[in-house]
């Protein structure tokens, strides 16, 4: 069974770093796409950041210089680190696995979400 369990979201103030994390199983974590999209209350969906299996990245203009992506193979993990965050990265964060390795990989499985909540 497929599994993506995102940890790690909160209550920031502005400014501030949190590192969210998801540990996924049921699949061949490292020969895949992963992605981190976000959806901001009363909102859609927001693509967040990608990485390949090699660890090339992608992020959107609203992350770069700001966040993170990662992974650990070895752990099975994902992880973005966002760093200055602001009000509007508000949102609840998901990870989710692609079926390829290819940046237009369609998507197949997402985690539940973590909710980042940034605020004074």
């Amino acid at each position: 069974e497929v599994q993506l369990v995102e940890s790690g979201g909160g209550l920031v103030q502005p400014g501030g770093s949190l590192t969210l994390s998801c540990l996924v199983s049921g699949f061949t974590f490292n020969n895949l796409v992963m992605m981190w999209v976000r959806q901001a209350p009363g909102k859609g969906l927001e693509w967040v950041s990608s990485i390949s299996r090699s660890e090339n990245t992608k992020y959107a203009d609203s992350a770069k210089g700001r966040f993170t992506v990662s992974r650990d193979n070895a752990k099975n993990t994902l992880y973005l680190r966002m760093n200055s965050l602001k009000p509007e990265d508000t949102a609840v964060y998901y990870c989710a696995k692609s079926i390829g390795n290819y940046w237009s990989s369609p998507l197949d499985a997402w985690g539940q979400g973590t909710l980042v909540t940034v605020s004074s």
